[in-house]
C-alpha cells in the first residue's frame, strides 16, 4: 500500500513539475469532423485548474519584405482542451503562428512554423510563457521559402 501511494504521490509530483504546456499535432488528431481543414490542432495539457484554460493566437509573418501581424480565432473542438488553428492570413509569405495560454497563474506559448505543406512540427518551439519578440523573429527565419501556399 504503502509502494502505491508513493508511486502515485510521484507521479503526481512530476505530473505538476511539467507544468501547463501545448501539444501540436494535424487536424486528424482533434477527432472532430469539423476541424479537418485546420492548418492544425493543438491541446492544452498540465491545466490543474477546473476551469477551460485561456488560449490565443496570432499569425506572424514577413510578405514582400513587410512585417505584418493578424490575430486569430482559436475554435474548440468536441474534444476537451483541443483547439483548432484556421488559415485566415495571406498565402504569400512566411508565417508563424505564436500560441499564448494561461491557466490560472500558469502560462505557456508556442511558436509553429507554417511551410508550403502546412505546420512544421519539427521546427515548432514550446515555452513556459508567451514567445518573446525576438523568439518570434528567430522562428520565422526559419520558415521554408516559398510561402505556406
Amino acid at each position: 500500500m504503502f509502494r502505491f501511494t508513493f508511486a502515485a504521490c510521484a507521479c503526481m509530483a512530476l505530473a505538476l513539475a511539467d507544468g501547463f504546456t501545448f501539444n501540436i499535432g494535424s487536424p486528424v488528431a482533434s477527432q472532430d469532423f469539423q476541424s479537418k481543414t485546420a492548418v492544425f490542432v493543438f491541446r492544452t495539457q498540465g491545466c490543474v485548474e477546473p476551469a477551460k484554460p485561456q488560449v490565443s493566437a496570432r499569425a506572424e509573418g514577413i510578405v514582400n519584405g513587410a512585417r505584418q501581424s493578424v490575430s486569430l480565432k482559436v475554435v474548440t473542438t468536441a474534444q476537451p482542451n483541443v483547439y483548432a488553428v484556421y488559415q485566415t492570413w495571406p498565402r504569400a509569405g512566411d508565417w508563424i503562428v505564436s500560441l499564448q495560454g494561461t491557466c490560472g497563474d500558469a502560462r505557456a506559448g508556442a511558436v509553429v512554423p507554417i511551410g508550403p505543406k502546412g505546420f512544421i512540427r519539427e521546427l515548432s518551439k514550446f515555452f513556459p510563457r508567451p514567445a518573446t519578440p525576438a523568439e518570434i523573429e528567430a522562428s520565422l527565419k526559419t520558415v521554408p521559402p516559398g510561402g505556406n501556399k
